[in-house]
Formats: C-alpha cells, sequence, structure tokens
C-alpha cells in the first residue's frame, strides 16, 4: 500500500514539475533545512577551490538535489511495472549516486589541484631563494611573481598587497599556505616570515636552513612524482592482466559450448 502511494506521489510530482505547476527550484527552497542536512562540510570549499567566488555554492548544491529527486522520479516511472520496496529503494539509491557525483568530481579535482602545487612549490621556493640573497623577503616575493606558476600569482598578489598595506604579522604568510594546503607549506611560509624579520647578520644562517628545507621538499617531490609513475604504470599492468584474462575465459566457454553443442 505504502509503495503505491509512493509511486503515485513521485509521478504526480513529475507529471506537475513538467506542466510548470511545481517549481523545483522553490520547491527545495521551501523544504531546505531538510535538504542541506545532506551538505557536505567542505563542499562549499570544494566549489570555491574549483571555480573561485564567482559561483555560489548554494546555487549548485539546488542543481545537485534537483538531479537526484529527478532520478528517484525516472527510476520509479521505469520500474512501475511491478514495483515493490526493493526497486523505490533502487531508486533511491539511483538518486542519492546522482546527488554524490558532483561532489565526488569536486574531491577528484581539488586532489589533482594540490598535487599539482606540491610538485611546483618547492621549484618555485628555490628560484625565491635566490632572489632573497640580493633582496628582503617581502621584495624578493614580489619579484618573483612574474616568474612563478601561475597557480600560485593570485595569492602571492594578494598575500604582498597585504604586507604593503602594514601588516607585519605572520598572518599573509599563512594565509597564503591555508590557500595552497599542501606538504609542508605552513612550515615554510613560517620560515619566511622568520627570514623577513630576521637581522642581517643572522640572515645567511637562516638562509641555508630555508635551503636545506627546499632541498628536501624537492626530494620528496621527485619520490611522489616516481611514485605516481610507477603507481600508474602497475594499475595499467593490472588492467591488461584482467582484461586478458577476461578475454581467455569468454574463449573457453565458447568453445567448451561449441563442443557441447557438435
Amino acid at each position: 500500500m505504502y509503495i503505491e502511494i509512493f509511486a503515485l506521489g513521485a509521478i504526480l510530482f513529475l507529471v506537475l514539475t513538467i506542466n510548470g505547476y511545481i517549481k523545483p527550484n522553490k520547491f527545495i527552497q521551501d523544504n531546505q533545512d531538510i535538504f542541506y542536512k545532506l551538505k557536505e562540510d567542505d563542499y562549499e570549499f570544494l566549489v570555491r577551490a574549483k571555480y573561485g567566488d564567482g559561483v555560489d555554492p548554494d546555487v549548485l548544491f539546488q542543481k545537485r538535489i534537483k538531479n537526484g529527486l529527478l532520478v528517484i522520479v525516472v527510476l520509479i516511472f521505469i520500474m512501475l511495472n511491478g514495483l515493490n520496496a526493493v526497486k523505490v529503494v533502487v531508486a533511491v539509491v539511483g538518486g542519492y549516486i546522482m546527488f554524490k557525483m558532483d561532489y565526488s568530481s569536486l574531491k577528484k579535482h581539488y586532489k589533482a589541484h594540490l598535487q599539482k602545487i606540491d610538485s611546483l612549490l618547492p621549484y618555485y621556493l628555490k628560484g625565491l631563494e635566490i632572489l632573497i640573497q640580493h633582496y628582503t623577503v617581502p621584495v624578493a616575493m614580489g619579484k618573483s611573481i612574474p616568474d612563478a606558476p601561475e597557480i600560485f600569482r593570485d595569492g602571492l598578489v594578494d598575500m604582498i598587497n597585504k604586507i604593503n598595506a602594514g601588516d607585519s604579522t605572520v598572518r599573509p604568510y599563512m594565509e597564503f599556505a591555508q590557500t595552497y594546503p599542501v606538504r609542508d607549506s605552513m612550515r615554510m611560509m613560517r620560515l619566511l616570515y622568520r627570514l623577513s624579520l630576521g637581522r642581517q647578520e643572522r640572515k645567511q644562517e637562516q638562509l641555508i636552513t630555508f635551503s636545506k628545507t627546499i632541498s628536501s621538499l624537492q626530494q620528496k617531490a621527485r619520490e611522489t612524482r616516481y611514485k605516481n609513475r610507477l603507481e600508474k604504470m602497475e594499475s595499467k599492468t593490472m588492467s591488461m592482466l584482467v582484461s586478458t584474462g577476461l578475454c581467455v575465459m569468454i574463449l573457453l566457454v565458447i568453445a567448451i559450448l561449441q563442443m557441447m553443442g557438435s
């Protein structure tokens, strides 16, 4: 009985939506207290990491909800013949998977984004080290912007503007590290801040520490890059072995069936 009522409600919702009597966006906004409980804690951060401030996370989230509901309704309509509790659960799971797909895509993009930053940061810092030998830290960072990897430029400009505006605390450096939260970024920014405060007679000593840390980061970046390549090759090899095994099994089954048929 409950299944039939659920199915009837889903079909009615679809018909009313198609005819414009129900507006999905308004329906979601009216029930946002319920739907927003499904919102992931880091969703807004991931949206801004990919699209910047030009995209409203709430608009994208409402679109996710709408797509998920649409999939549930369509699946129920497709499985209407002989509908039961199992099929309703399948429809709900299908809608939830559709809802989660966008979030998974954002996570994947952010992971790739961090890997790129992680591989580029040590080499940017090595170039910065050379400039710091001749200039103060803020001036060196300002001069490094044209040659810096494009991914860092907005963060560098923002940091330099805050320092030039009179912020002599560690905050601009930490905000840069939080924008690019990769391995040892916090520690490197603290070292840069200490370099900016250090007296001239201690500068060479601090630069040696900074240089050793950068060399260590470069070594880790090389090891990570080699590991990723190795894992990719292993994955491709495993895929080839599995595909070959499946083909052999299919051919054996076909051969057996032919022998039994003859």
